[in-house]
């Protein structure tokens, strides 16, 4: 049976680009093996993928009992299928915190190590056979880095992200500054969503001293075009909230250029979360964070109510 090979829901590109990636490994190590999203990508992933020559995966929305799949960019059951215990998990690739909660049916093979990114583990684990890759899978895993570090600029950054993404870049023929601008200007340009697609675009669900929250992340070199559309988030942040079953959205607009975030803050519970999470004082509706641009690193760790 075909091994799927899948990451998040709301696929970020290397939620896109890491399943791609493993794929190919697994397909050239005799495995059977499809990739697939559990969304529809940013505009970042789609360019990514438009770029190096590979249509989108297909969406799922579940998987089939027994169906063998590799977790890649995640283990948080809540980011997954409905019916992910019930599959047959044979191996989780990861670079997050360890969630808990998944079931598998056997022991299994779990790397979860401290790197920036999914794909910068991944060339870890090819060993020889990372000198295989074609030009288009390098050029996933470059992107992947390059997004998750936000060239070089997220905390998340380690000197192993870094190097690997400047050999790639180096085999590749290509200026790393240049092609990120290319790539934070396609994530950039967010105008052909809804703001309750904008809200779910690239978020994750979190529980915090009793209250859950989906806590989304929009990383833009144009943070003036999503926020003057604050209003009309601040609107639909409660019906998404509702249809989510959490309690509130958080949102976190990253100007990739500045090293900050903006933080919405409709409401009592997120200026309580604002001003106890990030020792600061909210005197509107918004809040500027200096410095904070990693989800996983500052802004997820930090999240408290008191």
């Amino acid at each position: 049976m075909t091994t799927l090979v899948f990451g998040h829901k709301a696929p970020d590109t290397d939620s896109t680009g890491s399943p791609l990636i493993w794929e190919w490994f697994l397909n050239h190590t005799g495995m059977d093996a499809k990739a697939a999203l559990l969304g529809t990508p940013n505009t970042e992933a789609k360019f990514v993928a438009e770029r190096w020559g590979f249509a989108l995966p297909d969406i799922i929305v579940d998987v089939d009992a027994d169906q063998p799949c590799v977790i890649v960019d995640t283990n948080n059951p809540a980011e997954l299928p409905a019916g992910i215990n019930a599959a047959d998990v044979i191996a989780i690739i990861d670079h997050h915190k360890l969630a808990g909660g998944l079931e598998t049916k056997n022991p299994i093979n779990i790397t979860i190590r401290p790197l920036a990114c999914t794909a910068t583990i991944m060339h870890q684990m090819m060993g020889e056979h990372a000198g295989h890759m074609p030009d288009g899978i390098k050029g996933l895993m470059l992107s992947c880095i390059l997004s998750d570090t936000l060239a070089f600029r997220s905390p998340t950054t380690t000197p192993v992200d870094q190097d690997l993404a400047e050999a790639l870049a180096k085999d590749l023929n290509i200026d790393i500054a240049k092609y990120a601008d290319e790539m934070f200007a396609a994530k950039s340009d967010v105008s052909a969503f809804s703001e309750a697609e904008l809200l779910r675009m690239d978020s994750k669900e979190y529980a915090v001293d009793g209250k859950k929250f989906r806590v989304s992340v929009l990383e833009t070199t144009s943070p003036k075009a999503v926020l003057d559309r604050k209003d009309a988030l601040v609107t639909a942040m409660p019906d998404v909230a509702k249809e989510d079953g959490v309690d509130q959205v958080l949102l976190f607009v990253v100007d990739i250029l500045r090293e900050e975030a903006t933080m919405l803050v409709p409401n009592d519970l997120t200026k309580t979360v604002a001003e106890a999470s990030f020792d600061t004082k909210v005197e509107g509706d918004t809040v500027v964070l200096p410095g904070v641009m990693s989800r996983k690193k500052q802004i997820i760790p930090n999240l408290k109510l008191s």
